[in-house]
């Protein structure tokens, strides 16, 4: 692969190529929207589509493996430059990379046609292959520390091979859909960490603050094994009373490192206090997993799925997404009124979702709300911030470039 300053500088096709945020951030959107509007209607049995999964297999897939793996792509590709300090991905290489996400949403939408084998070949070669373009990129600049970021890329593809299996054998994929959807929550709890406090410190320090977050240090590294192993639990024996306990452990353990980030104090910079919001719901998914271990009355399973889905992962993966295209399309870093109601969709969506797993006699009025509002932040996104992913990035703005 060409990976030349030369290759760098004489790219001059479409701008969407030009950086790995643009074209999966605007994929990954769309395909969140699309992919959600279609589902209700294939739940309910009102639309057939030509897949071999389940319509629950489906849409979790589809929300895990597909919109989550390409956020994780557009985020990583964006970062790992900054990280090794080489250029980034970009152009053709960038063009058929994305070309293999995008296979594998139309072999899983087509697998009762194609077969559920090739699907899964197609669709399990994105995250290989994205895995080792990020795990030479860190190699080639030496940048060990970040290696475990390429293991839990990895460890993400197995679990979506796993899934294909699993729901081939069983006919449905309880194990690997907790085990993909714990590998993104603790892509948060590890990324987010970094950039939370990081981004706090940077606005803080704008606005003459003398207060500063706590960096990532040793605590928190003590906390990220406590909630690795409450997620292995969760993923093996979801029910077991000792498995609710370390899940309650590691949701107040990061609900600690979440309050020593200062976020009250951000509170007239959405931008930044979204960023803590979407951490603070994900430690609540902590939280409810934990609870449910011991009252599944009270806080049924699904409803943790969701405030990690939904919540955590849906509300931190906007805020970025906004965030990183603002600044690296030169932008200033503030949020306005229709990204603000975007975020706003997106917990009205938490909400409407949790309300229906605690009120199923009104089940499907409220699906339908909380389909509307996911559709209508991530449909939001596509056409608030995809002019700016398609168009060369311009002369930044004040604070454009900061973070």
């Amino acid at each position: 692969m060409k990976r030349t300053a030369e290759t760098q500088r004489s790219w001059s096709g479409p701008a969407i190529l030009g950086g790995g945020f643009r074209p999966f951030f605007l994929g990954a959107a769309l395909w969140a929207a699309a992919a959600v509007a279609v589902w209700l209607p294939f739940l309910s049995g009102t639309v057939a589509i030509p897949t071999a999964f389940s319509p629950v297999d489906w849409h979790v897939h589809e929300m895990i493996y597909g919109y989550g793996a390409a956020v994780v792509a557009g985020f990583l590709l964006t970062a790992v430059p900054n990280w090794t300090g080489r250029l980034p991905i970009a152009g053709w290489p960038l063009g058929w990379l994305f070309a293999l996400w995008a296979a594998g949403r139309i072999a899983v939408f087509a697998s009762a046609a194609i077969g559920a084998m090739p699907a899964a070949l197609i669709d399990s070669a994105f995250l290989v292959v994205f895995a080792c373009m990020v795990g030479r990129e860190i190699a080639v600049g030496r940048n060990q520390r970040n290696l475990k970021v390429v293991v839990l890329v990895l460890l993400l593809a197995i679990a979506n091979a796993a899934f294909h299996a699993e729901a081939a054998v069983k006919g449905a994929a309880t194990l690997s859909t907790r085990a993909g959807l714990a590998v993104i929550v603790f892509l948060i709890l590890l990324i987010g960490g970094r950039v939370v406090p990081s981004f706090t410190h940077n606005w803080l320090a704008r606005q003459g603050e003398a207060t500063r977050p706590v960096p990532f240090g040793r605590p928190d590294g003590v906390v990220m094994v406590l909630s690795a192993i409450a997620l292995v639990m969760w993923i093996v024996v979801p029910d077991w009373h000792g498995a609710g306990a370390i899940l309650l452990a590691a949701g107040a353990a990061n609900l600690w490192r979440l309050s020593r980030w200062l976020g009250w104090r951000t509170r007239s910079d959405v931008l930044v206090l979204v960023l803590h919001l979407g951490f603070l719901l994900t430690t609540l998914g902590f939280v409810s997993a934990g609870i449910s271990a011991f009252r599944p009355d009270l806080a049924p399973p699904v409803l943790g799925i969701h405030i990690w889905a939904i919540g955590g992962i849906g509300t931190m993966t906007l805020a970025m997404m906004t965030r990183a295209t603002l600044g690296h399309t030169g932008r200033s870093l503030s949020a306005s009124k229709p990204t603000q109601l975007i975020y706003l969709a997106v917990l009205i969506a938490l909400v409407a979702r949790g309300a229906a797993v605690l009120l199923p006699g009104i089940l499907f009025p409220l699906l339908y709300v909380a389909v509307a509002a996911w559709c209508v932040a991530f449909a939001g996104f596509s056409f608030v911030y995809g002019a700016m992913l398609v168009r060369p990035r311009r002369p930044a703005e004040s604070g454009g470039v900061r973070s």
